[in-house]
């Protein structure tokens, strides 16, 4: 009862006035060194009553252990191993008091008890924090570790609790504790109906507990809200799925969509083209340690520098490779095969030559890093904007074939070589220029697989065998047909992989694949023209 309430008047004086007791918390905290554990207590109890969140650091500093007393004075200070004895540093401010040796501080000792008291004390301070984000984490905190201790002041916090937010994750906690606990069966079942609300696995974890030890009452009201959560659950983990359906959609997509256009414009098979892939990877590689050196500060921009340079340089390369080798084997799709896979392999090995066999380094800026929660969803920036980054390539790439001069040269070319060329298009051009664009959207495609996957000589090779199954699933040289083909293996994939997992997914949707090839040779949206049609 005293230690109840203890904790009700340092929740209240927390949130009365928490600033006006910040000059005596230095006598306090030189207390926490008094000698022994009831002394300790006693000097954390006065600190609990204070309410300032200054002194949360010097608590946990208790906590971790890093809380010493200076022999010579009696100061109690931060002390953290440097070499041969300590770095020590203010607990309260965190100033730089200097070093010292081993033997010059001793360590203020912690039991059993005293742990418990802390976790006590921290949730005290903590949830009566001006910093609204920082009263939810301790919210967080207690609905996790589920500590009776925290009870009152959870309930005194609520009282006083104007940010919605917050209050409902207080009112969360608050429903673990009694729950976990022997609450009277009427507290139990409100906070039933409160987890039923958040409907989280967390939640579903607790109502499994109520309903395996409760009262009749308890369990009957826990098992429906079992059956809720669980249907819930369910409906989220399916539009889970298929969030990771448009993510590995968007994935195939940037693969894809230049093999979709060099294939269809020159019938080549370009096994190579997962190393285009590749080398917008160690072209982003190149740039971030550019910035690295010469301009950390702006490392943030560094991947948007990157998607030029692999564009160029890719594109660059495919226009190199189709100038020297490709264009002696028009027609002769076995020979491409395999000129085009003998390249793919001298592509590697330089690359393995030049950076090392070992995967390489590519950081994320801040604002791809993280991620947020949308009801059930959980979705991560850098996820969600290379979903965004792929369907903007694909619309440029789709304006520039409709809207441009060499979009409609490729059209033609497409449709119908010999008349294009009788035509006055220089199709042998075409085809050059053709081949550079699909390499250099390979490229850009490298820098957003740069942020998920390895930078490695192998990169491109996980991913030229899906890209060739969604530009002949889509059909050959359509660019909406790759957009469809993409995302509907990318969702089938991800459907499939919970129950046949991820290896057995792959090989049904070849098989799916191969099924349908034999129903609809030209795919779903095949090309029309008087070449195609002959």
């Amino acid at each position: 009862m005293h230690r109840a309430l203890c904790w009700l008047l340092a929740a209240f004086l927390a949130l009365a006035a928490p600033s006006a007791f910040a000059a005596d918390l230095a006598p306090l905290v030189r207390g926490l060194g008094a000698g022994s554990y009831a002394d300790t207590e006693k000097a954390l109890a006065k600190l609990a009553e204070t309410g300032d969140p200054a002194a949360v650091p010097v608590i946990e500093a208790l906590q971790a252990g890093d809380l010493h007393v200076r022999k010579a004075d009696g100061a109690v200070v931060v002390a953290k191993r440097a070499g041969n004895g300590f770095a020590l540093t203010d607990p309260l401010t965190g100033a730089v008091i200097g070093e010292a040796d081993r033997n010059a501080v001793e360590k203020i000792k912690i039991n059993n008890a005293l742990r418990r008291t802390i976790s006590a004390t921290l949730g005290a301070l903590t949830l009566m924090s001006p910093d609204a984000n920082t009263r939810r984490q301790a919210a967080e905190a207690v609905f996790k570790s589920r500590d009776a201790n925290a009870l009152d002041a959870l309930n005194t916090a609520l009282a006083k609790e104007s940010d919605e937010r917050v209050r409902r994750a207080m009112t969360q906690a608050r429903a673990a504790v009694l729950l976990a606990g022997d609450a009277p069966d009427a507290d139990k079942i409100a906070a039933v109906e409160v987890l039923k609300e958040r409907g989280d696995q967390d939640a579903l974890a607790l109502l499994n507990g109520a309903a395996n030890s409760s009262s009749d009452a308890v369990k009957d009201t826990a098992k429906k809200a079992i059956a809720s959560v669980e249907h819930r659950l369910a409906l989220w983990g399916a539009a889970q799925n298929l969030w990771y359906g448009l993510s590995l959609g968007s994935v195939l997509l940037l693969a894809a969509i230049g093999l979709a256009v060099t294939f269809g414009v020159m019938g080549v098979i370009n096994m190579a083209h997962g190393e285009m892939v590749m080398i917008g990877a160690y072209a982003t590689f190149l740039v971030q340690e550019a910035f690295r050196a010469y301009a950390p500060g702006l490392f943030d921009l560094s991947i948007l520098v990157a998607l030029p340079v692999a564009f160029l340089v890719s594109g660059a390369v495919g226009v190199a490779i189709e100038r020297s080798v490709i264009r002696w084997l028009y027609g002769r799709p076995l020979e491409t095969l395999l000129a085009t896979w003998g390249l793919s392999l001298a592509l590697q090995q330089a690359v393995r030559s030049i950076f090392g066999p070992t995967n390489r380094e590519v950081g994320a800026p801040s604002w791809m890093s993280g991620a947020f929660e949308l009801g059930g969803l959980t979705i991560t920036y850098g996820r969600l904007w290379i979903v965004v980054f792929a369907f903007l390539v694909f619309a440029a790439l789709l304006v520039a074939l409709r809207k441009t001069w060499f979009g409609l040269s490729i059209r033609a070319v497409t449709q119908n070589r010999s008349m294009a060329n009788a035509m006055g298009i220089r199709t042998a051009r075409v085809d050059a220029l053709t081949f550079g664009l699909g390499s250099g959207i390979a490229g850009l495609a490298g820098v957003a697989l740069s942020q998920i996957d390895n930078v490695s000589p192998n990169l491109g090779q996980g991913y030229i065998i899906d890209s060739f199954m969604v530009v002949v699933f889509g059909g050959v040289g359509n660019l909406w047909g790759t957009l469809v083909g993409a995302l509907a293996l990318g969702g089938v994939n991800k459907f499939l992989e919970p129950y046949a997992g991820a290896v057995l997914g792959k090989i049904l949707v070849l098989i799916f694949i191969i099924l349908f090839i034999q129903r609809r040779p030209r795919g779903l949206f095949a090309l029309k023209g008087r070449a195609v049609e002959a």
